[in-house]
């Protein structure tokens, strides 16, 4: 069988038992692994990084957590290859020895291969000797298999090469706090959640790299002084706020930006290599534990950058007030005038971005109103990171935030305009994105007979492009029952949606909201199309009731759907709510569904109670339930929200929950869960929900 070209041996390749062991992906075979690595052997200086996929795929921790028994045979192997000059493809198996060892470090103890804890001691020394290899791409790629302080210390004192030397100080840092961790935590409790090596570095080897670090801040030049900072914020949070003025100096000082593309290298991004803006964002993130210095940080960066007339730091800047305000309530007053000032900004992306941040602040942006109307012709895109929409369509979405009545016209055609020839947009959850139809026009019921005759077309639009129902339809009678009996005029669109199953019931919220003004749909209504589930029946016969019909008939559907469906949702609770005292036959049943629910059906089933009794308890201490947790750092504000509307409408709260909600109004973060534009809208609506609650007696 002889030797390859690498000279790894192929007779101890073929000795080991493959066909015993298995892979991290039961998709991925075991035999794949000697094949591939027979294939690199092979081709010795030819080998490339696509001929070292197959191990990623094989040996990589499967989705049980495990770490095979192949990764442990696998080693050596993997080991050989990487460090053998003839390689072609090192970089790419030192990559997949940090690979198998994150894997192995971060899995459960009972999920490693018992062997392999063993075997990685054995070829440690190996693996560290890639740190002092003569190709400054295979050391760089070291780095994170370095496997301890000790050895970071080393190579620091003698590599010579800026791109090497940046990213082992970056990693000294973080093997400095995962060994103080250890020592703090004690020895048997480090080794098992950081490894053997961080426990035996010592606190000796911890206060050497902390000089080093030091010295880095002290006599270091400027890429290497933020890279110290960054190291040292593993080890001390603080270090970062005391060091804030150094870094906003370095970072907008011009002559030093293409430093940072030169030498900056993370593990594992694409590029290699970060830009400045790149690192602006990450060092904004050592603020995340202080979020004053954190929005004084964005504020100066920005200031310094529109002064200079630096657009990528202004649009690097505003992506990173993005991110504190979608966090952070209180960042708000230092950033309005930061996103007012830069909507003048001669870049397309910086005045989208600026325009988008006003939105998020609402009313508070209505400062800069008569600039805000100056753009909502703006075509202005963002070329850069792509983010949907232009200038004029988040300066018009601000306008109508405000409730500046210069957002109206062509507000409907432009929020369409994205959907008139396309069935949606993309977008990455988290990002800034456009709001959805419903989102902007659902609080703007006050102008609905502004508004009206456009929605009113673009639905006929839109209902002719997708036969009667298409996938903006939900969105449009969510408007329309948001607005109620002011959406009156808009009936001869709605009640044609009667016969499509996918809108009836959508189309029958409508109606009922509407009321009994909407009483002519009642016939089309009662002979809707509805999937033949009794739940559609209960819901048809609510609506119609709500606009007209006969009462007695609807209580008696829905009360006796109450008293028959057994558990987990015990029937339509919530449309009985509707009808108050006259429903008190079923309060009996009510009081034992509320008591044997959970969630959303036992918040329903408390406001029914209480709508048949007038009595305020038990429904106030079973919504207290939903309160007193989210006071607590509890962040289902799905139930929350539901609790606070049920309360709003029962009149009347207990001690605990006044002292839960003026706790939850003090909270300097979202009340939501979502991170894009949504999150500013829910916080919104919860908050408006807590002071209602708490003018409460």
């Amino acid at each position: 069988m002889g030797v390859g070209a690498t000279g790894i041996s192929l007779e101890g390749l073929d000795a080991v038992p493959w066909d015993r062991l298995e892979s991290g992906l039961p998709q991925h075979p075991v035999k794949e692994v000697p094949r591939t690595l027979r294939r690199l052997a092979l081709a010795g200086g030819a080998a490339t990084e696509d001929d070292c996929y197959p191990l990623f795929s094989c040996l990589a921790v499967g989705e049980n957590g495990r770490v095979s028994s192949a990764v442990t045979a696998a080693l050596p192997f993997v080991v050989a290859l990487a460090a053998d000059p003839g390689m072609g493809a090192r970089v790419t198996l030192v990559e997949v020895l940090e690979c198998l060892f994150r894997a192995a470090t971060t899995a459960e103890p009972h999920l490693v291969d018992e062997e392999w804890p063993a075997a990685w001691r054995r070829h440690r020394g190996a693996v560290r000797g890639l740190l002092a290899d003569p190709d400054p791409e295979v050391r760089r790629a070291a780095i994170p298999v370095a496997d301890g302080v000790a050895p970071l210390l080393e190579r620091w004192r003698v590599e010579a090469d800026p791109a090497v030397r940046l990213p082992v100080l970056l990693a000294l840092g973080v093997a400095a706090a995962e060994a103080a961790d250890a020592a703090t935590e004690g020895s048997a409790a480090g080794v098992a959640e950081h490894g053997a090596a961080t426990v035996e570095d010592g606190a000796g080897s911890v206060e050497e790299a902390r000089a080093v670090l030091a010295g880095v801040l002290r006599d270091g030049g400027p890429v290497m002084k933020v890279a110290a900072t960054h190291a040292w914020a593993c080890l001390d949070p603080d270090v970062p706020v005391r060091q804030a003025d150094l870094l906003v100096e370095i970072l907008t000082d011009a002559d030093v930006r293409p430093q940072f593309e030169a030498v900056w290298w993370v593990p594992g991004v694409e590029s290699g290599t970060l830009s400045r803006e790149e690192v602006v964002s990450w060092t904004g993130s050592l603020f995340d534990h202080a979020p004053k210095t954190a929005a004084s940080f964005v504020v100066r960066l920005a200031d310094a950058a529109d002064r200079i007339g630096d657009t990528d730091l202004c649009r690097a800047s505003l992506d990173e007030a993005w991110r504190l305000l979608v966090r952070w309530p209180s960042a708000a007053p230092a950033l309005l005038p930061v996103a007012g000032g830069l909507l003048a900004n001669p870049d397309d992306a910086v005045r989208l971005k600026a325009a988008n941040l006003l939105a998020m602040l609402g009313q508070r942006a209505a400062v800069y109103a008569d600039r805000l109307a100056t753009l909502v012709d703006d075509p202005g895109e963002d070329g850069v990171t792509f983010i949907d929409g232009t200038v004029g369509d988040y300066a018009r979405w601000t306008l109508a935030r405000i409730g500046d009545t210069r957002a109206l016209p062509g507000l409907v055609e432009q929020l369409y305009e994205p959907y008139r020839e396309h069935y949606s947009r993309s977008y990455c959850h988290g990002d800034p994105r456009l709001p959805d139809i419903d989102d902007v026009l659902v609080p703007l019921r006050a102008h609905a007979d502004v508004l009206l005759p456009a929605l009113r077309q673009v639905m006929r639009h839109h209902s002719a492009r997708n036969g009667g129902h298409g996938p903006l339809t939900g969105a449009f009678l969510r408007v329309l029952e948001a607005w109620g009996q002011d959406a009156l005029p808009a009936l001869p669109e709605v009640v044609p949606l009667l016969d499509n199953a996918r809108g009836s019931l959508s189309a029958a919220d409508v109606l009922a909201a509407m009321g009994p003004a909407a009483a002519s749909a009642e016939p089309a209504l009662r002979g809707c199309t509805i999937l033949d589930h009794p739940a559609n029946h209960w819901k048809v016969a609510w609506a119609a009731w709500r606009i007209g019909g006969d009462a007695t008939s609807a209580l008696r559907l829905i009360g006796n759907a109450v008293l028959n469906e057994e558990g987990p949702f015990y029937g339509p609770v919530h449309l009985l709510a509707d009808f108050g005292p006259s429903a008190a036959p079923y309060a009996n049943r009510v009081r034992h569904i509320m008591k044997n629910t959970e969630g959303w059906h036992r918040i329903q089933a408390a406001v029914t109670l209480w709508s048949i009794t007038g009595e305020p308890e038990p429904s106030t201490s079973v919504l207290e339930e939903f309160i007193l947790p989210v006071a607590d750092g509890d962040d289902r504000y799905g139930n929350f929200g539901e609790a606070l509307r049920a309360l709003t409408r029962i009149g009347m709260i207990t001690p605990a929950v006044r002292t839960a909600l003026r706790t939850v109004k003090g909270f300097d973060r979202r009340l939501s869960s979502d991170w894009d534009y949504r999150a500013f809208l829910q916080d919104e609506e919860l908050r408006a929900a807590i002071e209602d609650v708490l003018a409460l007696p």
